[in-house]
């Protein structure tokens, strides 16, 4: 099964987050993709998400960094496949029938990327998302573009450029040629 992700031109504000009049925020509202990984929700910009599919068979690669779980040919495309769980240092779990890859085309570089589950697109306003904070611990705060402000939570918002390492792009580009 493959869900395509199009971005919405309707400035309705269903499910958009804290807006109060569409037509004066239409510059502010970005559209986001949620995802569960590991109870906490995260997000990434639509503009970024090519698709969504379900998880299938992967091939695995040797010598490549332990976050990278193998390739997949997705319509003739050669595509790494990133364990997201893995590559934040979160617990490794069980596949389930939600568990989802994001198919991510960012800087000419498509991959995908494992997660628990895709909730829904959201729209949220510019005022909405935060920096994060400056003591911030953990997540490597290069993989974060904010946080985004919910009404009882708050949402992770990732920067898909940056969650592949500029050392596995260049050999998974090679890895990828070569299974062509």
């Amino acid at each position: 099964m493959t869900t395509a992700i199009q971005p919405s031109s309707s400035t309705s504000t269903t499910p958009c987050v804290g807006a109060t009049d569409a037509a004066s925020h239409k510059q502010q509202l970005t559209q986001v993709v949620s995802f569960q990984l590991a109870k906490e929700e995260y997000g990434l910009n639509i503009m970024g998400v090519q698709e969504i599919i379900l998880l299938g068979e992967i091939t695995e690669i040797p010598e490549v960094p332990d976050y990278i779980r193998g390739l997949i040919n997705l319509r003739g495309k050669v595509i790494p496949i990133v364990d997201l769980r893995t590559r934040f240092g979160l617990e490794v779990s069980d596949t389930t029938e939600h568990t989802r890859i994001i198919v991510i085309n960012t800087a000419g570089t498509t991959f995908g990327i494992i997660v628990d589950g895709v909730s829904q697109v959201l729209r949220i306003n510019a005022d909405q998302v935060e920096p994060p904070p400056t003591g911030l611990t953990g997540l490597d705060r290069t993989y974060l573009l904010g946080l985004v402000r919910m009404d009882k939570k708050i949402m992770i918002l990732l920067n898909a450029a940056t969650i592949l390492s500029q050392e596995a792009k260049a050999k998974l580009s090679q890895v990828a040629k070569n299974e062509e």
